[in-house]
């Protein structure tokens, strides 16, 4: 089991002290706080892709390369990288680079975003978001799995003897995740490719991401990729933590009332108990958290939200303190003794190259006449068969 922090990268008022920091003092917040992370004994640090105000991270693979030099031991992921906007091209380049720097400690998630005006300013259709990131995943899986690459489809250029560079670390491609909140046709996706599915679970009840998880495990079966137990999950969280819980709603409510996603809507008790929302003592986030268990079943990644609404970097760094120190200790003693020895572990880059070779050394490509070669076209031969095309839905 793997927990983690992800941060949203959101540029917002403090209610408290009335200040907005600057890009930069929260790009450098963001960086102490994922240092912090790998201090208290997290698994795993994400950031999300945004390319508009109120928020920062535009650049995900730039950041968590940053993060991977000062890091050791950290698993840096996205929540989300942009499968609809961005080319897929990029994508492999870009996330092939990030895992070489980062030495096999990274993987991503795939998802559509929700910002409806970023679809026209990278040149495409929020009404072909869907088609979009179906068929872009399709491309990008492709084209980590084969060294020469031939391909046609509605939303880009064709492809013709194209490799894409650097390849994978070990040539294993990164672990991917796909995201969602509400769309059952991205955790058919997950399943089709046996990668991982992630429900956000965070402005909803834990009803609606069963759902979507129950389905995404019945088609990960279906595929042949293994049991349902096997099907590797993902859920997001938030939590606000203090040592006596009537402190922790005090502390947090402020800033609950004033944030951008959730402000000005359900009061915070109402939140609470409607969502996954936790705020109180560590105990009490530890026993809402094992609810997600007993609704869910065995899952792989539990991450949360603690670093948004304009909160300052002493009040996240204290909160990394108690989810490392005294929540996410307990949370993986209990949640190790009621894993089923079926499920899946956990996904890593180490894990990935044991399961493709064995005891084998890791195959290291290397260019040469016959990986192909983009300058005239020629592709003389492929190291592997073309993956199967996704189906229609």
């Amino acid at each position: 089991m793997q927990f983690g922090i992800f941060s949203v990268s959101d540029i917002t008022r403090d209610p408290i002290s009335g200040e907005t920091p600057s890009e930069a003092e929260r790009i450098e917040a963001i960086v102490k706080i994922a240092v912090k992370a790998e201090e208290v004994g997290l698994d795993v640090f994400a950031i999300g892709e945004h390319h508009n105000p109120p928020f920062f991270s535009s650049s995900p693979t730039t950041l968590l390369a940053h993060i991977a030099a000062l890091t050791e031991r950290l698993i840096l992921t996205t929540a989300t990288t942009l499968i609809t906007t961005n080319d897929p091209v990029r994508i492999a380049e870009e996330y092939a680079m990030l895992q070489h720097l980062a030495k096999g400690r990274m993987d991503l998630m795939l998802g559509r975003g929700n910002t409806a005006p970023v679809y026209p300013w990278f040149g495409q259709d929020i009404r072909q978001g869907l088609p979009l990131a179906l068929e872009h995943y399709n491309l990008l899986h492709r084209l980590w799995r084969e060294d020469v690459v031939d391909w046609e489809g509605q939303f880009r250029t064709p492809l013709q003897g194209f490799t894409s560079t650097p390849r994978p670390l070990d040539d294993v491609p990164p672990f991917v995740w796909h995201g969602s909140i509400r769309t059952p046709e991205i955790a058919e996706q997950a399943a089709f490719y046996g990668n991982g599915y992630f429900a956000n679970h965070i402005f909803w009840p834990t009803s609606h991401s069963k759902r979507l998880i129950d389905f995404y495990r019945q088609r990960f079966e279906h595929y042949g990729h293994g049991t349902r137990k096997q099907a590797v999950v993902g859920i997001g969280g938030q939590a606000y933590i203090a040592k006596r819980s009537q402190d922790a709603v005090k502390e947090f409510r402020p800033y609950f009332d004033e944030a951008p996603v959730y402000g000005h809507g359900p009061t915070l008790e109402e939140f609470t108990q409607g969502t996954p929302l936790s705020v109180g003592s560590p105990q009490e986030v530890i026993d809402k958290t094992l609810t997600f268990h007993d609704a869910l079943g065995d899952y792989q990644r539990q991450m949360f939200l603690i670093d948004h609404a304009g909160m300052p970097l002493g009040m996240v760094l204290d909160q990394l303190e108690l989810l490392g120190g005294e929540v996410v200790p307990v949370l993986r003693k209990e949640l190790a003794a009621r894993r089923d020895p079926e499920s899946a572990e956990a996904p890593t880059h180490a894990g990935l190259v044991k399961a493709k070779y064995g005891d084998g050394p890791a195959r290291q490509p290397r260019p040469n006449a016959n990986r192909g070669d983009n300058v005239t076209g020629a592709s003389p031969y492929q190291d592997s068969e073309p993956a199967a095309e996704y189906p229609e839905i």
